[in-house]
């Protein structure tokens, strides 16, 4: 059906100068806030977390209603680490920047806490299973290059599934539509339940009803909003046509609980019809120029695979065999997803929330400052350097990570064989992107990564019993001696150029003191070559033999494809 055709949600009359505002779930919960600890996994619905709401309110401070790190430790039996592994999480994904446990210091959020509202959404999303990788469009294109099984597979025989969806060369991401259906039929199915957590008790005729106050509907603006591509995001009491006309001045009254499921469910049917209706439009219809191959070898900023979605984040898609750049006017909006990329470097030199890198194998992947979240999944032989608030690593292979995060990286399912190491690169508008997201460059816990389940319960495949409690493999360091810069092209020459001159995080001593023996040990072969008594002849042949193991390396290393990408522009 034509977008003009479709019929208005039931929250918004439609006129001439009023578009339709349709009801959307919130993608980073789902996509950045759930954990693989298996007591906070609760799937009875509301039943075991109402009396703990109730526990957590009684430990609250004020009308605030926060309960710090040791308050969730006590009420679900976790370590203090894994209680303050909660709070970052859920302040990672908040839906308002303005909370104290989003402006707090990395070493002050466990003891700010989260409300406890908040808490009772992101527990609930745990029971949530997400869609598996579906078959890639161009299968036989990606069949050379995808992620193989290694020979570390053994490991975890029992668990073929997991190794199903890494080992299938013909997977790829679910759509941003499949997946934005997957997530809105789950809360439509659970609204229900994610209410009653919301609503207190009242008396009225002789029997108990359950009453939403305007206040406790916006804790929900932590899993929906209304909005639409080009427009705010507008919180649900102001969308919500019982509490619209609320004179600020005085505290609106509470409704029935019952009247706001309903008119939820009524949109969410509305949002659910329209995502179908679109995606058969799509199915139909002529193929987007975003769907179109392009040449591997053309690197262009502007004319690669790049297709960003009306709310969702960037995407890069299918790059292989090439040079790729993004800065900040190339992206639209605050994410970006780096899918399916194979024997490519890939810089992203902007300012971000959130990242996602899924599928890629044999790849330099270049993060610049990420505010939020990163998170790295099924990729296998991945170089990635990152510098952001925090990072997830899930189901990786033989990768290592370069990286400068405020919070300890996070290692959840299969991984295998990886490797981390201090942040290693800058470029000129490094520490102003690094203080525009709020990532703070003296703080750097590349070197303290916490290791949960080797099974993710919130994919959707099934798994031997008792293996949920297996730990993933952790992350062995770099050693110094293996260390080394990384060093990334002036992709900003002839724009605004910042100040950026150095590595903006510290390096530890002995990664410092690496490099140092490294420079000096460059220096004096310079010197020695200089000082060789050779007639010219010789010095010509001393210099072939030079060029020609420079010339094998960037051959042995790829390099020489960033060579020709350089040369290209």
């Amino acid at each position: 059906m034509p977008e003009s055709d479709e019929q208005p949600p039931p929250s918004t009359p439609s006129t001439a100068s009023t578009p339709p505002v349709y009801i959307h779930p919130r993608r980073e919960p789902f996509e950045h806030g759930l954990l693989p600890i298996p007591k906070l996994i609760f799937t009875d619905g509301a039943q075991t977390l109402i009396p703990i709401r109730d526990k957590l309110l009684s430990l609250s401070s004020g009308s605030a209603h926060r309960v710090n790190f040791e308050a969730i430790a006590e009420a679900f039996q976790i370590s203090h680490d894994h209680a303050r592994l909660v709070i970052e999480t859920i302040a990672s994904v908040l839906h308002s920047d303005s909370d104290p446990s989003v402006t707090a210091k990395p070493s002050e959020i466990g003891s700010v806490g989260v409300n406890v509202f908040d808490l009772m959404m992101f527990l609930y999303i745990q029971s949530y299973k997400r869609l598996l990788p579906k078959g890639h469009k161009d299968s036989a294109a990606v069949a050379d290059v995808w992620p193989s099984t290694s020979a570390f597979d053994g490991f975890l025989s029992a668990l073929s599934p997991l190794q199903l969806v890494r080992s299938n060369s013909r997977r790829s991401m679910p759509s941003q539509a499949d997946e934005e259906a997957h997530q809105l039929s789950y809360l439509q199915k659970h609204l229900g339940n994610i209410l009653s957590l919301l609503a207190e008790s009242v008396e009225g005729d002789g029997e108990e009803s359950l009453v939403l106050s305007m206040e406790k509907l916006e804790h929900l603006g932590f899993l929906i909003y209304f909005g639409e591509k080009g427009s705010e995001r507008i919180p649900l009491s102001q969308n919500a046509p019982f509490f619209a006309n609320s004179d600020p001045e005085m505290p609106a009254v509470p409704v029935p609980a019952a009247q706001v499921h309903d008119w939820l469910v009524e949109n969410m049917a509305s949002a659910l019809t329209r995502i179908t209706e679109r995606a058969s439009a799509k199915e139909n219809g002529p193929t987007s120029a975003s769907d179109q191959d392009v040449p591997m070898a053309d690197v262009s900023a502007s004319s690669v695979k790049s297709s960003p979605g009306p709310r969702g984040p960037s995407s890069i898609e299918g790059i292989s065999k090439s040079s790729y750049v993004r800065l900040p006017n190339d992206i639209k909006g605050s994410s970006v997803k780096v899918i399916n990329c194979h024997e490519s470097v890939i810089y992203i030199l902007a300012p971000l929330k959130y990242a996602t890198v899924y599928g890629c194998s044999d790849a330099t992947i270049v993060l610049g400052a990420v505010g939020k979240a990163v998170r790295i999944e099924h990729c296998e032989r991945v170089h990635v350097i990152a510098a952001a608030k925090r990072i997830c690593i899930a189901n990786c292979r033989e990768c290592v990570f370069f990286l400068g995060v405020n919070q300890t990286p996070l290692l959840v399912g299969d991984n295998h064989k990886l490797q981390v190491a201090p942040y290693n690169t800058f470029y000129s508008l490094l520490e102003e992107h690094l203080k525009q997201v709020g990532v703070d460059p003296t703080i750097n816990r590349w070197d303290a990564p916490v290791a949960l389940g080797v099974v993710d319960p919130h994919d959707s495949l099934s798994h031997p019993a008792g293996v949920s409690e297996v730990q993933t493999e952790s992350a062995s360091p770099v050693d110094p001696d293996q260390f080394t810069n990384f060093l990334i092209p002036n992709w900003f020459e002839g724009q605004q150029s910042g100040s950026t001159k150095d590595n903006p995080f510290p390096l530890p001593e002995a990664y410092m003191a690496s490099q140092q023996r490294n420079l000096k040990n460059l220096e004096e072969t310079k010197n020695s070559l200089k000082d060789i008594n050779l007639d010219e002849s010789r010095k010509r042949e001393v210099a072939a033999a030079l060029h020609v193991c420079f010339k094998d390396w960037l051959y042995a290393s790829g390099n020489i494809r960033q060579l020709y990408c350089l040369q290209g522009e």
